[in-house]
């Protein structure tokens, strides 16, 4: 696909803050701070972010924006956990609002960014 730099940048800081928030969650609810001792099921709520992990790595423009949808779960399950939680799972929760905000920045401006770069396809007049 034929991208902008701009838009080019933008995939690749949301394929990065994708990486990071999928890899969180997983480490957070299996090894750092799990809600039960040696892990536990809610582990699986890194699924839909596998899910939409190569639609956003390659630049897919449905997928960025499906993908803002889908990542209001996360923002909200972080406001929650570290407003109730307290200790590591409390900062863990901040890490994921940080995370989710900051990859929802990052799609917004990736679908701004490519597009302005869409050629007009104008019917021509003879």
């Amino acid at each position: 696909m034929n991208q902008a730099p701009a838009a080019r940048r933008w995939q690749l800081a949301a394929t990065t803050l994708l990486a990071a928030l999928l890899l969180l969650c997983l480490a957070w609810e299996l090894w750092l701070a799990p809600l039960r001792p040696g892990g536990s099921w809610l582990a699986l709520k890194t699924l839909p972010l596998l899910w939409i992990f190569p639609g956003i790595a390659r630049g897919h423009n449905y997928t960025y924006r499906a993908s803002t949808m889908l990542i209001l779960a996360y923002f909200t399950e972080g406001v929650v956990r570290g407003w109730s939680d307290s200790g590591l799972s409390a900062r863990l929760g901040l890490a994921e609002i940080v995370l989710s905000v900051a990859f929802f920045i990052a799609v917004i401006a990736h679908v701004r960014a490519s597009r302005r770069i869409r050629p007009a396809t104008s019917a021509t007049t003879a």
